[in-house]
């Protein structure tokens, strides 16, 4: 199983609106970088990610399931570009910050350290973990 990460703006979609949503699955849509697509073509049903608020909070607050495998993205013509769907599934009982994960050990080598501005990224499994346990959920 992979894990991933995906960034929104709270103020465009935020993880309260995901979970407010619930039964329904989000399509996420209008991602025009080709490696966070190529990256959304890899996954499969059943991984788990986590969910970031970027630029205002830069903090993990959740963890998402994809639902649906990479499709056309329905909000283009455009052919190149594809969206998977996910759902909320668990709330963190505590964020965990950009810079907390700067400064803690197993994280040096995160995507999200090293290459912020990606908007859908591999997470490592070791990753998971250090950052479940600090939100302060099961992995």
């Amino acid at each position: 199983m992979s894990y991933w990460l995906f960034k929104s703006e709270p103020n465009v979609i935020s993880f309260q609106s995901l979970w407010d949503k619930l039964p329904q699955d989000e399509e996420w849509h209008g991602i025009r970088n080709y490696q966070a697509r190529n990256n959304m073509r890899l996954m499969k049903i059943g991984e788990k990610g986590f969910f970031y608020h970027s630029n205002i909070g830069k903090e993990i607050v959740g963890l998402v399931e994809v639902t649906r495998l990479s499709a056309p993205d329905s909000k283009t013509d455009d052919p190149r570009w594809d969206c998977v769907h996910f759902r909320p599934i668990a709330h963190f009982k505590r964020p965990v910050g950009l810079e907390e994960c700067k400064h803690t050990p197993g994280l040096e080598e995160m995507v999200l350290i090293n290459n912020s501005r990606l908007s859908v990224q591999p997470v490592r499994e070791s990753e998971w973990r250090i950052i479940c346990a600090l939100g302060g959920v099961e992995p």
